[in-house]
């Protein structure tokens, strides 16, 4: 199934600490093959791999585990520390309160909260982290996807707030976290059902090693969620992409899903999408995917992802993207002597990974509860 891709406002976001330290961006960029052009328009996205060479080649240049996004630095090796230090607890409640005392130790640190409040368990940031709410999103995103690691199984979300207006690109919150969101809250943070935090740790010190050495990818490669009507039709559209160009109508998805068309169409709208809107963005990630991880002329790619004639599918990618299918292969070629992405290679130099670090990199298998 194509990976979904990723907003630029995340690529801005996680470069905004490097730039006000004073770090070159244009090579970080260049080393993770974004054309340092796409950040200028609001409707480029880039892959999944983009991302994580982005992440670490900024990871490598600031030597800090909030890649500079924090009030101070965390050293390298701080998150694998934490993790060693909750591993020992008896439930994921203990692991979670024992890793916010942990971080608590550090000036500057997270100010971590786990709240219980009567059928409903919140965990939050209190600070605003130098006001980047960035951050502040990826500490939510990576600790919920940590806790789900820890007892095996995936944690539903009930809500996630943030201490922000909404962004341009708020749209994107939901099918991030799988969850109703609202803006403009006291601080950033989830809610979940507190009977989780009762659950075993089902995780060893060798689980935990192979993990770190995959860490952060290692959570931020997972996809959780799945469970809205919206995501359902997107995972039918993606697989049926996969072996033939043309895709399933409204109709026969609706089949599928044992709902009349116009129960489908009520249901999407209900999300604020349409099918027609998840059709183009399967399409869209798609395409950008196959334009820079793989070498099958435009041509051909064009007519695997159903388009009759070129120039469709060059109105189109504009449409998506802000420039045409060439430009955007062109500009992003691996440069001669760097071999082809392989997440195997993104481990941390020191072994361990961020308690927080763009969760925006929304691609991968389907559930935390698998290895």
């Amino acid at each position: 199934m194509a990976r979904r891709t990723i907003t630029v406002h995340h690529v801005r976001a996680v470069l905004r600490g490097a730039e006000r330290h004073g770090v070159d961006t244009v090579p970080l960029l260049r080393g993770a093959q974004i054309p340092p052009l796409l950040l200028g328009d609001d409707r480029a996205r880039v892959t999944a791999p983009q991302f994580a060479r982005l992440f670490r080649e900024l990871y490598r240049a600031t030597q800090d585990e909030f890649l500079g996004l924090g009030s101070a630095v965390s050293r390298p090796g701080t998150f694998a520390m934490m993790c060693q230090a909750a591993l020992g607890c008896r439930d994921l409640g203990a692991a979670v309160e024992r890793g916010a005392t942990f971080y608590g130790l550090f000036p500057g640190g997270p100010d971590l909260v786990l709240e219980r409040r009567g059928d409903e368990a919140v965990f939050g940031v209190r600070s605003d982290l130098e006001q980047d709410y960035f951050l502040a999103e990826c500490l939510v995103i990576i600790w919920h996807r940590l806790c789900s690691w820890l007892i095996g199984r995936r944690i539903p979300l009930r809500w996630a707030e943030f201490g922000h207006p909404p962004p341009p690109h708020k749209d994107e919150y939901e099918l991030l976290f799988g969850c109703p969101v609202r803006f403009g809250a006291e601080r950033t943070g989830a809610g979940f059902d507190p009977h989780w935090l009762d659950a075993p740790l089902v995780r060893d010190e060798d689980a935990l090693d192979e993990m770190l050495r995959r860490a952060p990818f290692e959570l931020l490669s997972r996809r959780e969620y799945g469970t809205t009507v919206a995501e359902q039709v997107r995972r039918v559209l993606a697989r049926a992409l996969r072996s033939s160009p043309r895709l399933p109508s409204l109709g026969e998805i609706a089949a599928r899903l044992a709902v009349s068309p116009a129960t489908l169409r009520r249901r999407l709208a209900q999300e604020s999408t349409s099918y027609q809107r998840l059709k183009d963005a399967v399409r869209r990630d798609a395409a950008i995917a196959g334009l820079v991880e793989g070498r099958e002329p435009i041509a051909e790619l064009a007519a695997r992802l159903g388009f009759s004639e070129d120039t469709a599918f060059h109105r189109a990618f504009r449409r998506w993207t802000g420039t045409t299918p060439g430009a955007y292969r062109t500009e992003t070629e691996r440069p001669p002597g760097v071999p082809p992405y392989d997440s195997s290679s993104d481990a941390f130099p020191s072994g361990g990974g961020p308690s927080g670090g763009g969760g925006a990199s929304d691609g991968g298998s389907e559930e935390a509860s698998r290895g």
